[in-house]
């Protein structure tokens, strides 16, 4: 399953919500979304700084990330970015592929 990083950063009425609720409240919450999507959940961790928390997932699909991430980012507590993730065997095949490219002013 492709595996995504989601790096959210929590709004006013999100941050309510978590002191409220609680950190581990809020884990439950996200498991219980990813797994409604088909998928599970890797980690999850509040963090310092420029995001609030960061999610690692594995989801059957794209169309089915994307699901998610519209769901979370609807709700108006977080605004979710997703990133997809790779494996290192997903880049040696990645870089085994020859593409044609012509950089600029060459």
């Amino acid at each position: 399953m492709p595996k995504f990083l989601i790096r959210a950063e929590y709004s006013v009425a999100g941050m309510q919500g978590l002191k409220k609720e609680g950190g581990t409240s809020r884990r439950e919450a996200v498991k219980a979304a990813v797994e409604s999507a088909g998928g599970t959940m890797d980690t999850f961790l509040y963090a310092f700084g420029e995001a609030d928390l960061y999610i690692i997932v594995d989801m059957p699909d794209r169309e089915s990330m994307t699901a998610l991430a519209i769901t979370m980012g609807a709700s108006g507590a977080l605004a979710p970015q997703t990133i997809p993730l790779l494996t290192p065997e997903q880049v040696d095949e990645a870089v085994s592929r020859s593409v044609d490219y012509r950089p600029p002013g060459a």
